[in-house]
């Protein structure tokens, strides 16, 4: 008989710590399937393996590495995520389930989809399963004990590589956003928020709910610092001219 091809399943984690690894997550962790999990090179830590390694589980043997070079460059990106597709093909073609171990949410851009779809154009009828978890920008929000909206207020979730003029403005139309991936443009988010008058409304973290997890609540103290990749920023807006909310018509 032809070997049953397995699944390909997207295990969210969090964005670091254990606990925030939900029951579904914890459960396919415990499962016979092969683990496999992005490097920024071949033999470099995986950030997303830390994760699972500090909840207590040990490494299966049947492990995989995948390497997803830190570049712009869509020739090298396209060309690893093809590479991928076809190291996660063969695994599935030979029966195993392989779990795709994700540092956040894997629907939240995510290395997840880049790897569903290379396997997917290259076998349409690959069955996929998603594990939700916990965001980045949910946790950065309990961990400083903000809010990212409340009642008729809006969010926006934005890397922060779209530059300062995108950021301000979608400032003018929502009333927190969340800016993802901020150390390239730190300084210049900086400058704009300062000039805005908001700038004691934006909070800053890092690796939240990991060992090296750092919360600032006086951004302006960052100015001129290194941060993570792994790094975002908050930023509210109370001076945003709301819209009338349209609360539904009445029947004469």
């Amino acid at each position: 008989m032809p070997t049953q091809q397995g699944r390909l399943i997207g295990v969210s984690l969090g964005p670091g710590d254990p606990q925030w690894i939900t029951r579904g997550a914890w459960s396919a962790l415990q499962s016979a399937a092969h683990w496999t999990y992005p490097v920024k090179k071949s033999g470099a830590e995986s950030y997303a393996l830390e994760i699972v390694q500090r909840s207590g589980l040990a490494i299966p043997a049947r492990n995989t590495a995948l390497v997803f070079p830190m570049t712009k460059d869509a020739e090298i990106l396209a060309k690893s995520w093809a590479v991928a597709g076809r190291q996660v093909l063969e695994l599935l073609n030979g029966g195993e389930d392989v779990l795709f171990l994700v540092e956040g949410d894997a629907s939240t851009y995510s290395t997840f989809n880049h790897v569903r779809r290379a396997v997917q154009a290259l076998d349409g009828g690959v069955a996929v399963e998603v594990i939700p978890g916990v965001t980045s920008f949910n946790a950065a929000a309990a961990r400083l004990q903000d809010v990212l909206c409340d009642q008729d207020e809006t969010v926006a979730i934005v890397p922060a590589a779209y530059g300062v003029a995108v950021i301000e403005q979608l400032l003018a139309q929502f009333d927190t956003i969340a800016l993802l991936k901020v150390n390239p443009v730190l300084d210049q988010v900086l400058d704009m928020l300062q000039q805005k008058g908001i700038i004691e409304h934006a909070r800053f973290v890092e690796k939240a709910g990991s060992e090296q997890e750092w919360l600032v609540e006086d951004v302006r103290t960052l100015r001129g610092r290194k941060v993570s990749y792994l790094s975002l920023m908050l930023v509210h807006n109370p001076n945003r001219v709301k819209p009338t909310l349209q609360r539904g018509c009445r029947k004469k």
